[in-house]
């Protein structure tokens, strides 16, 4: 893996998160963060000014590479958060240079440049646009950047109906930049959260903007519903939660258990509390919510010492890259906590290797049910 950032004469040192996970061929960097620095640094010669934001980092280039400039940064992403802050210490950078803000917190101070990457999500990014509409003014500066061909007419009308007049740049090295001048006076409404119910029990499910599965329910969840296990009297993780609904018919069906939600996001985390507390809040006590990245700081973080089941649906991305280190930790995250007998629950695409990965570490597994696209695995902690 590539961790030296050679460029304009200066390197910084960066590493993805979790280093040790990540493929040969990854970086912390891409070419639309070179392009995004690159103009900053040669076009905006009064750039130097206290009131910086700093929108969806990946891995803390930009938070490493403006630092001294105190920007505020903004992430859902408890990843990216906690990359930002190992490169800064990597990269000899006292981390109270920069503020950091996740996706819930609210920031009203007005802001004279705006640096955004162009998020997996268009959700997020109209939400973040609209969040934007309260700190700026006609005189902010607003440049987004990412992948060419992730910047599409519509991604330009987001920008002109929530800011202002937006203009695109030449595209280099298939990535390309987006200038925007707001209006100052532009008021819209956000379409989020989104509200969609589920059948028999009818639950109303609350998903903020970064939320996977946030217009209605996925079909892994779907299957996963009908296959949940006896969680009476036990302590559940729901690993990788969003919007909670797994957890929330687990304490419908066994109103006894003992529910964790953990998920890296945190407007999802947030939406799978929101979710407790709107459909059952007679059961808030019995639920605990966690920001984390898998179980990494599961010991510090939750009261649990043990756990007797972990019901997962993993992820196979992380932002735009595609992968199956998430789920391979989510696995081996389940075992260190499970107790032994204690049981991780999966459900994933059939065609994903989880059943090979899975008997590696657990010794044994067993297919609960599948059809033509997924299958449950369960596997027993010996």
């Amino acid at each position: 893996m590539k961790t030296e950032l050679n460029f304009l004469e200066r390197t910084l040192t960066l590493l993805r998160y979790p280093a040790h996970s990540q493929h040969i061929s990854w970086q912390a960097w891409d070419a639309a963060d070179e392009y995004l620095i690159e103009h900053v640094e040669q076009q905006l010669a009064d750039y130097n000014t206290p009131s910086m934001r700093i929108y969806n980092d990946d891995f803390g280039v930009l938070g490493c590479w403006f630092a001294h400039l105190q920007p505020a940064w903004f992430s859902d992403s408890f990843v990216s958060r906690r990359a930002t802050v190992l490169n800064l210490h990597r990269n000899h950078l006292p981390t109270q240079q920069i503020d950091l803000y996740d996706s819930i917190q609210d920031l009203a101070s007005s802001t004279e440049l705006v640096l955004l990457k162009i998020p997996k999500t268009t959700a997020l990014l109209e939400q973040q646009l609209i969040d934007l509409q309260s700190c700026v003014t006609s005189r902010t500066r607003i440049i987004a950047a990412g992948k060419a061909n992730a910047i599409q007419k519509s991604t330009l009308a987001l920008f002109e109906k929530h800011l202002g007049p937006t203009t695109t740049s030449l595209a280099k090295k298939k990535a390309r930049l987006i200038f925007c001048q707001p209006s100052g006076d532009t008021r819209s409404s956000s379409p989020y959260p989104t509200v969609w119910a589920t059948d028999k029990p009818r639950f109303s499910i609350t998903n903020l903007a970064n939320v996977f599965a946030r217009q209605q329910l996925d079909i892994g969840a779907r299957l996963l519903l009908q296959h949940l296990p006896d969680a009476n009297h036990k302590r559940v993780v729901d690993l990788g939660c969003g919007n909670g609904v797994l957890g929330l018919h687990l304490l419908h069906k066994f109103p006894h258990a003992r529910v964790i939600f953990v998920d890296e996001s945190y407007m999802a985390v947030e939406s799978a509390r929101r979710n407790i507390q709107h459909n059952m809040p007679e059961k808030l006590a019995q639920c605990e919510f966690l920001v984390s990245n898998c179980l990494d700081d599961f010991a510090q973080l939750s009261d649990a010492s043990e756990l007797d089941i972990v019901l997962c649906n993993p992820p196979f991305h992380q932002q735009n890259a595609i992968t199956d280190h998430i789920a391979l930790q989510m696995f081996s995250d389940s075992k260190k906590y499970l107790k032994r007998g204690g049981e991780l629950r999966v459900v994933g695409n059939r065609h994903l290797d989880y059943p090979q990965r899975i008997k590696q570490l657990f010794g044994s597994y067993t297919v609960l049910a599948s059809d033509r696209k997924f299958s449950i695995l369960s596997a027993i902690k010996s």
